[in-house]
């Protein structure tokens, strides 16, 4: 692909994530306002969400590590892996939010401000994060690599920040 070419290439489908970040952060927004009430019961996925999470967080380390050693096609395989690990997480992360009700903090002391403020971090950058996961896929995508390099140095560490502090804060809420 032409440079001419892979930058209109990147344009479409940077409009096709920015509707999917939009879309998505409408849905996570409205499952807070509505509930399905169902005769399953679905509150095992939380532990399922945590183990979704912590293991995009070791895919992630692994996609780093092949990149480091100049193993791009295993690079690519692992990135694709995440962003497979991602999309199950947020459809079962939704199903769950709309069939289970809220489970609230329950511990006292300096271990709830640190649990807050890994959950705010959490859930802002995250919802924070999409469009840039997928604009530096694009730029990839499109053999755009440099250009790639220099946004992917700075989601990787927050992305695998996010995939990091889900689980622990699901470990934080155990016991409430």
């Amino acid at each position: 692909m032409d440079a001419l070419n892979a930058v209109r290439t990147e344009k479409k489908l940077n409009r096709i994530a920015w509707v999917i970040s939009i879309l998505v952060l409408i849905v996570v927004i409205s499952m807070r306002r509505f509930k399905i009430d169902t005769s399953v019961d679905f509150s095992f996925l939380a532990p399922f969400h945590a183990s979704i999470n912590g293991l995009t967080f070791f895919v992630l380390l692994y996609a780093l590590y092949q990149i480091k050693r100049k193993h791009i096609t295993r690079h690519r395989k692992a990135i694709y892996v995440a962003m497979g690990l991602s999309v199950l997480f947020l459809i079962s992360y939704v199903l769950y939010h709309i069939t289970t009700p809220e489970v609230r903090y329950c511990h006292e002391g300096g271990i709830r401000y640190l649990y807050f403020f890994l959950l705010i971090t959490h859930i802002i950058l995250a919802g924070v994060i999409l469009p840039f996961i997928l604009f530096t896929f694009n730029r990839a995508y499109t053999g755009q690599y440099e250009r790639h390099r220099k946004i992917a140095r700075w989601v990787m560490p927050l992305w695998l920040y996010v995939c990091a502090t889900g689980p622990v804060c699901y470990l934080m809420l155990r016991g409430c």
